[in-house]
Formats: C-alpha cells, sequence, structure tokens
C-alpha cells in the first residue's frame, strides 16, 4: 500500500513535469517560427504570402494549399510531411527538394527543429490549435 501511495504523487508529478517540458518546446518553437514568418503564416487568419500556409502542414502532401503556385518541383515531389520529411527539409530546403523556390539558409540544429515542429503539430488544416 505504501508503494502505491508514493507512486500515485509521483506519477502526477512527472506527468505535470512532462507538460511544462512540452510547453517550453512549443513556445521555444514559436520564436523559432519568427525566421519563417517572413513567408508563412499559421492559424485561422492564416493566409498565403510568399510562402504557402502552414497549417496542418503534417500528413499533408507538399505543394497542395489551395490558390499558392508552387514550383513543379514542389507539386510533383510526391512528398507528405511528417516530422523526418520536414526535419530534413528545414535543414537544407534546396538541397532536398532541388528546383523549389523556397529560399532559405534552412535550420540545422536538431533541438530547434524538433521545437518547430511542436509549435506547427498545434495547428490543424484549419489553424485552430488542436
Amino acid at each position: 500500500m505504501r508503494t502505491l501511495i508514493i507512486t500515485l504523487p509521483l506519477a502526477a508529478m512527472l506527468s505535470a513535469l512532462a507538460g511544462l517540458a512540452n510547453a517550453q518546446d512549443i513556445a521555444d518553437g514559436q520564436k523559432s517560427f519568427n525566421k519563417c514568418r517572413a513567408c508563412h503564416t499559421v492559424g485561422e487568419n492564416a493566409k498565403n504570402g510568399v510562402g504557402p500556409v502552414l497549417n496542418g502542414l503534417f500528413g499533408r502532401k507538399a505543394g497542395t494549399i489551395d490558390g499558392f503556385k508552387y514550383s513543379d518541383a514542389n507539386k510533383n515531389s510526391g512528398v507528405v510531411w511528417d516530422e523526418k520529411t520536414f526535419a530534413t527539409y528545414i535543414k537544407d530546403p534546396k538541397a532536398f527538394m532541388p528546383g523549389n523556390r523556397m529560399a532559405f539558409i534552412g535550420i540545422k540544429n536538431d533541438t530547434e527543429i524538433a521545437n518547430l515542429t511542436a509549435f506547427l503539430k498545434q495547428y490543424d488544416k484549419d489553424g485552430k490549435k488542436q
């Protein structure tokens, strides 16, 4: 019985700490998104600009946002965005998808990419936070 009494509060504390760590990842990801903001938007009022809206990015086929004029390289890439493809792409967009028009030097730091991913993943296709 003593084990149960000690284990339950410990489990609750660890769960709360995990939630705080996740919030920190998203907060850091939001800061990292400032590098993307000149071309991309997210959220319920997001609109295509120099780059397409990034709402609902993960699970979406590359080159498919209505109203955005993608390069042939992007439209015909066959890429479906997931954490791994996004991480590889964002490190060096031109190397990952030759012929795309994204003029961005890339983000090389894996932790920063993970945080940016956490930030983007919170937006569904309609820009609502999940």
